[in-house]
């Protein structure tokens, strides 16, 4: 099935299986290694992307349902890597990774996090975020959320 989508503002045609997970078809397909397989269940959050904007898991999001819609991975999620997004800049500065494999799909998620709520709480934080990590690096993710959420009220938007 040929497929229209928009990468990271790239139009883009693919000729994939309609029921490829997103995952296989960002990774393999287009060539965009950040984001990671993690559980394959849509558990972990380590595939999380967004599609039109909204988060989802990739790994259980058939392809098909992508078609002419627009996605953005973790390689999207800033203008370049001279202008990072205020989450990337926070994960930087808190040196948040442990072994890094889940943490796109954090920031991904921390991103999202922060689109709706530009204040969040440590509650808001850990009741908005269901992604895994199982180095345990939870603290330091808090407080790079926490720090990205100043950046981004401080004018450093992403």
């Amino acid at each position: 099935m040929q497929l229209s989508l928009t990468i990271n503002n790239k139009p883009t045609v693919l000729d994939v299986e309609p029921d490829m997970p997103l995952l296989w078809l960002i990774r393999d397909e287009a060539q965009l290694k950040g984001t990671k397989f993690g559980c394959g269940k849509a558990q972990c959050g380590a595939c999380s992307l967004y599609v039109d904007g909204d988060l989802i898991r990739s790994c259980s999001y058939p392809s098909q349902m992508a078609n002419g819609k627009k996605i953005t991975t973790i390689e999207g999620l800033s203008e370049d890597e001279t202008h990072l997004h205020p989450v990337q800049q926070a994960w930087l500065e808190v040196q948040v990774p442990q072994c890094g494999y889940c943490q796109s799909g954090f920031m991904m998620a921390a991103a999202k996090l922060l689109e709706g709520n530009p204040n969040p709480t440590v509650d808001d934080i850990k009741n908005g975020i269901s992604n895994i990590c199982r180095c345990g690096t939870h603290p330091r993710i808090i407080k790079a959320i926490l720090l990205a959420a100043k950046l981004k009220n401080d004018g450093k938007q992403g």
